[in-house]
């Protein structure tokens, strides 16, 4: 299913969203223009590497000039492919305007960063032997869709759905549409650990721990931080 739209206006302008959508395309506009060893190598450095990640907070010290723990923002920026920037940049513009509303441009960018350190903590818990780069902006927008489906369960969010060999479009309310990529990326994640664990999407590898747990810490963190206030946020 591909959503294409939310009939849900809101009452501000969404600066942060749509500051957040231009960092994450010029950081993979920049990505582009690097060769293939520049490439790993700034994956190896601003990514989340589990292994790194782990021996930092045995405390063991590292080479890398970014300190390890700094990788779980970093890495947020970061994509491995078009499919991948674009397909987070559309589940961010969809679902990002309307709980920036709720919460405020401040509170916002604050509980989307919360929200991609904690989903990138649920990956490395599961993979924290990995050396495979792990990146990419998907467990804060998860977070995001995890206060969007709280906050707004009946709203209808216009959706591509296959039907054979054609894609036709169906309103759905974002309850069943969240809930259903909610439950799927769940049943993927425990699936995931009777099979190896690739973490970097430039392997192939989906991080589906850091899609069901920022979800869920979206949906905990946010009610928290205002989400059910009246009105918009300032």
């Amino acid at each position: 299913m591909v959503p294409i739209r939310d009939d849900n206006p809101t009452k501000i302008t969404p600066y942060v969203t749509y500051v957040l959508i231009l960092l994450n395309v010029a950081v993979f506009i920049y990505e582009l223009s690097l060769a293939p060893p520049e490439l790993m190598e700034f994956f190896r450095t601003w990514a989340i590497i589990p292994r790194q990640l782990t021996a930092s907070f045995e405390g063991t010290l590292s080479a890398q000039v970014l300190p390890e723990w700094l990788t779980l923002v970093t890495s947020q920026f970061l994509h491995g492919g078009f499919a991948h920037v674009a397909g987070n940049m559309l589940y961010l513009w969809i679902f990002g305007n309307n709980v920036e509303d709720k919460l405020g441009h401040g509170r916002f960018i604050v509980f989307y960063l919360a929200c991609g350190v904690l989903a990138g903590l649920a990956q490395w818990f599961f993979s924290s032997g990995s050396d495979i780069p792990s990146l990419g902006a998907s467990g804060a927008i998860a977070g995001v869709m995890g206060a969007y489906i709280l906050r707004f369960p009946q709203a209808k969010i216009l959706t591509l759905v296959p039907l054979g060999i054609v894609l036709l479009p169906f309103r759905i309310p974002a309850l069943y549409f969240l809930g259903f990529w909610f439950v799927m990326q769940a049943l993927s994640s425990v699936a995931s650990l009777s099979a190896p664990m690739d973490v970097g999407m430039n392997s192939g590898g989906i991080a589906y721990w850091a899609h069901a747990g920022g979800f869920v810490f979206g949906a905990i963190l946010a009610p928290l931080m205002g989400l059910f206030r009246r009105g918009s946020a300032a």
